[in-house]
């Protein structure tokens, strides 16, 4: 069967990150080109804020890959934006970004010791 003609209603991207490789790119460039200032100054509450940086960056990465799958449209990753509703809480993502078909994002983040994790489920309504 051909992909190409296959109609997805739904795309599903993910994301594993190695703290101490995450630790050794992390600079003020790369927080500047990628997170927008609500995830800095969120990222920035915690005790431990590299955590909570890779964590927005997994959860990013995901996005972009399950959206990448229905719509070959650029998308910049400082166009999605991760956030919460309360420290800690539920994540959510905001795309600065139109497409034509309406979709609906599912958001889930992880971490446990030296890796963080996110999975992205992105629905076509």
């Amino acid at each position: 069967m051909n992909n190409s003609a296959v109609k997805r209603t739904f795309s599903v991207g993910n994301d594993v990150v190695l703290l101490s490789e995450f630790e050794k790119s992390f600079n003020s460039l790369f927080k500047k080109k990628i997170y927008t200032d609500q995830e800095i100054a969120y990222c920035n509450l915690f005790d431990k804020p590299l955590l909570r940086y890779a964590s927005t960056w997994a959860a990013k990465e995901a996005v972009y890959k399950a959206i990448k799958q229905i719509s070959k449209s650029p998308l910049p990753f400082k166009k999605i934006e991760i956030t919460r509703e309360k420290v800690g809480g539920l994540p959510n993502v905001i795309l600065h970004v139109k497409y034509t078909l309406p979709i609906e994002i599912s958001l889930s983040i992880t971490h446990d010791g030296d890796y963080v994790w996110a999975i992205a489920i992105v629905e076509q309504l």
